[in-house]
C-alpha cells in the first residue's frame, strides 16, 4: 500500500484489519500535529464489498486515537467533504474510485479540506515508525451517525446550482451501475425539470474510469441513447468524485471538457489543470490558465497559490472531477468553496450550459473547436515496469525512437510523466498511475480515430518493449 494521486490504495485483502488501523492512526497523529485536538471525523464509504470492514476498523481506530467518529454512511466524497468543512471536522472516506474490486483504499481530508502531499509524508513517516508496535484490535466502541444528515446538506448545496425547471425538455438517463451517486443524481436532476430514466444498476461493484471508459460501457451507452433518445447519460465512479457524461450522440464528452463548461458556467477568472487537460484550454476562453502535475493534491496547491489574486478560482482533472478553490455566485446564491474533486457540480454546470444555450452537448463542444483528444491505459502493469519504461524514455534517444512511428519529437514537457510534442502537432503524454498498477497514455490529434489509434499503438508499443526488456534481462 502507498499513496498515490489520491489517497492511501492497495488490494483490499491487505488493507482490512490492522493495516486499515495503522494508517488511521497516522492520520490521527498528523491531525493532532497540526492542532486538531479530539473533534469529530465523519466517515464514509463507496459500495465495493471491502468498504463495509474497513470503515468500521478506521472508525474503531479513530475511537482508540481518542477522536470522535462519526459514521456517514456509502456517501458521495464530495458529499461528505462538504459536511466535515461544514462542522469544522476532519474526514476519512473509504473507497478504491475508478480501481478494480479486489483493490480499495483511503481519502483522509483535514478540517481545512483535502490533505496535502505533507501530509501524506507524516502519515507515510507515523505509519513506517508504528508498524512494529501498532496494538490490534483496539477496544469496541461506540460512535453517532449521521448519514441522512450529511447527504441532506450535500442536496441543499447542488440543488440551487441550477433554476428549477432549467432542464425542462431534456431526457436523460442515469447509468446507476455501483456509484453511490445513483440516487441522488436521479433525484437532483428531476428536481431541475429533466425526465430521468434510471438505467444499469447493479448488486456486484462494477469499476468506472472516467478517463478510460471501456469499449464495453461505451457500447452500453449508445445503445441507451439510440433506445430512449437521450440528451446525455450521465453518471459518476464509485464514489462520485469523477462525473461521466455521454452526449446525444452516444459520446464521451471528456473530463477536461467538462470541467471547461464548468469553468466558463461559473465565470471562473482562473483555471487550475493538469497537464493532461486538452492543450486547447487557454487564455483564449477569458480565464487565466495554470497547469500542475496530475492528481487532487497538486490541483488544491495550485489553487492555494491563485487565491492571493480576486475572482472565482476553478480546478479540474482530466478525469472530470471540480475542484472549487473559491465562493462564487451562481444562480443568486452564494456557493462555497469545495476544494476536492466533485462529480455534482460539473454534470449540472454542463446540462445548464446546454440548456441555456439551446445547445446539444455535442453542438456545445462542436463550438470550442478544440483538439480532439483520447486516453487509454494498461491494466495490471507491475509499478516496477513502468518505472523501468520511464527511466529507459528519459534518455532522448530512446524516446524519439519509441515514438518514431508517429513522426519527429519536437518538444518535451516532463511535469509529470513525458508529454511529447511531435512536428504534425499531435500530442502523446505517456505517465504511470500515481496510485495503481496502470500505465497511461494520452493523446491529441485532429480527429477522434487519429488520437485514438496513437494511444493504442503507444500502449502497445510500451507493453512489447517492457516484454523485450524482461527477455533481455533473463538471458
Amino acid at each position: 500500500m502507498k499513496f498515490g494521486s489520491s489517497g492511501v490504495r492497495g488490494l483490499a485483502s491487505e488493507l482490512v484489519g490492522r493495516p486499515s488501523g495503522l494508517y488511521t492512526e497516522g492520520f490521527a497523529r498528523r491531525l493532532r500535529s497540526t492542532g486538531f485536538q479530539q473533534g469529530k471525523v465523519f466517515v464514509g464509504r463507496d459500495l465495493r464489498d471491502s468498504s463495509p470492514a474497513i470503515a468500521e476498523d478506521c472508525m474503531a481506530a479513530l475511537a482508540a486515537a481518542g477522536f470522535q467518529p462519526v459514521d456517514c454512511g456509502p456517501i458521495p466524497t464530495p458529499a461528505l467533504a462538504f459536511y466535515a468543512r461544514l462542522h469544522g471536522g476532519a474526514a476519512l472516506m473509504v473507497t478504491g474510485s475508478h480501481i478494480p474490486a479486489d483493490r480499495n483504499g483511503i481519502k483522509f481530508y483535514g478540517p481545512k479540506g483535502e490533505i496535502d502531499k505533507a501530509d501524506e509524508a507524516a502519515i507515510t513517516h507515523h505509519v513506517a515508525e508504528l508498524s512494529d508496535q501498532y496494538p490490534w484490535p483496539p477496544a469496541p466502541a461506540d460512535w453517532q451517525t449521521a448519514h441522512e444528515q450529511a447527504r441532506v446538506a450535500f442536496r441543499d448545496r447542488v440543488g440551487g446550482i441550477l433554476p428549477p425547471g432549467a432542464l425542462s425538455g431534456m431526457r436523460l438517463g442515469v447509468y446507476q451501475h455501483s456509484t453511490v451517486a445513483a440516487a441522488l443524481l436521479v433525484e437532483v436532476l428531476r428536481s431541475c425539470g429533466a425526465d430521468v430514466i434510471p438505467l444499469g444498476k447493479t448488486e456486484t461493484f462494477v469499476p468506472v474510469d472516467t478517463e478510460a471508459v471501456s469499449p464495453e460501457t461505451m457500447a452500453k451507452m449508445k445503445a441507451w441513447v439510440r433506445e430512449f433518445k437521450f440528451d446525455a447519460v450521465l453518471s459518476a465512479d464509485a464514489d462520485a468524485d469523477r462525473p461521466l457524461v455521454i452526449d446525444d450522440k452516444g459520446e464521451l464528452f471528456r473530463g477536461d471538457l467538462i470541467g471547461l463548461a464548468t469553468a466558463l458556467f461559473l465565470k471562473a477568472d482562473i483555471v487550475v489543470t493538469p497537464v493532461t487537460s486538452n492543450s486547447g484550454i487557454s487564455e483564449a476562453f477569458g480565464f487565466n490558465v495554470r497547469r500542475t502535475k496530475v492528481g487532487s493534491p497538486f490541483v488544491i496547491a495550485g489553487m492555494e497559490g491563485a487565491q492571493s489574486a480576486r475572482g472565482t478560482v476553478v480546478g479540474f482533472e482530466a478525469n472530470g472531477g471540480v475542484l472549487l478553490g473559491s465562493d462564487c455566485l451562481v444562480n443568486g446564491r452564494v456557493l462555497s468553496a469545495l476544494p476536492t474533486r466533485d462529480s455534482f457540480l460539473p454534470i449540472l454546470a454542463v446540462l445548464g450550459t446546454a440548456a441555456s444555450t439551446g445547445k446539444s452537448l455535442s453542438g456545445l463542444r462542436e463550438s470550442w473547436n478544440l483538439p480532439v483528444c483520447a486516453s487509454e491505459r494498461l491494466e495490471n502493469f507491475p509499478v516496477e515496469a513502468s518505472r523501468g519504461l520511464m527511466r529507459k524514455l528519459a534518455d532522448r534517444d530512446a524516446l524519439r525512437q519509441f515514438l518514431a512511428p508517429f513522426g519527429t519529437v519536437t518538444d518535451v514537457d516532463e511535469t509529470d510523466g513525458l508529454r511529447a510534442r511531435m512536428s504534425s502537432g499531435e500530442i502523446i503524454h505517456l505517465r504511470p498511475s500515481g496510485n495503481a498498477p496502470e500505465f497511461r497514455c494520452y493523446a491529441e490529434a485532429a480527429s477522434h480515430d487519429r488520437a485514438t489509434k496513437i494511444v493504442a499503438m503507444a500502449l502497445e508499443r510500451a507493453r512489447d518493449s517492457t516484454v523485450s526488456d524482461e527477455r533481455e534481462a533473463i538471458e
